[in-house]
């Protein structure tokens, strides 16, 4: 069978396009699909170790089957009225919006997170930073996210902003707020939140400095 595979950030760089097409045989599994995209895109050679397989926007392991009319995609590394509320934008970012979507008269305790683009990293100057997002999954895993937290700690509330494009120092680029009846659920969800979404939301941030670009995650 024929797939069509969306790349992103990096991946997409190394082989110069959006999508690519490989062919499968009946049957194949996610391991068959790394081993494939290897072959069609030597290119993507090297990469392939630091990537995750997402089928119909889930992540799935080496030894899943591959459904013949599954949207697939290759995922690198990923540099983060009642709190139903995960988005990602190309807007600025209001804090004061995550912190009403979890407010109530039952929550005790909110704690925030604010991510704020640094003038430096790594020791080197960092001039700007372009966020790219896969949205419609990344939006799928800050619910899962949410959903996961807050069946974990009862109580809490979760809301969680990502922002995309072009950002300069100083502009904010994620803003998380969690709530609870008491104090240290909120911390610990706040804290989990951010953890999580460095992990497993695709979302991919390039460092622009003097000496070059970057893309976050997948090393020198």
């Amino acid at each position: 069978m024929r797939v069509a595979v969306r790349l992103f950030a990096a991946a997409r760089e190394r082989a110069g396009v959006s999508t690519l097409d490989v062919e499968l045989p009946a049957g194949a599994r996610v391991g068959d699909l790394l081993t494939a995209v290897g072959v069609a895109c030597p290119a993507l050679r090297t990469l392939l170790p630091h990537l995750r397989v997402a089928v119909n926007q889930d992540f799935a392991e080496v030894d899943a089957p591959l459904p013949p009319d599954g949207e697939l995609a290759l995922i690198p590394p990923v540099a983060g009225g009642s709190g139903r509320l995960f988005r990602v934008q190309d807007a600025a970012l209001s804090l004061d919006e995550v912190v009403a979507a979890v407010s109530g008269p039952g929550q005790g305790a909110l704690v925030t997170f604010t991510g704020v683009v640094r003038d430096a990293s790594r020791g080197q100057a960092v001039t700007r930073l372009d966020y790219e997002a896969y949205g419609d999954m990344a939006r799928r895993q800050l619910l899962r996210i949410g959903d996961e937290t807050e069946a974990r700690w009862p109580g809490v509330r979760v809301a969680v902003v990502h922002r995309v494009g072009t950002l300069q120092p100083g502009e904010l680029a994620v803003v998380i707020a969690a709530s609870a009846p008491h104090r240290a659920e909120a911390f610990e969800a706040c804290r989990a939140v951010i953890e999580r979404l460095k992990t497993d939301v695709p979302i991919w941030k390039k460092e622009f400095g003097a000496d070059g670009e970057t893309w976050v995650g997948l090393g020198p």
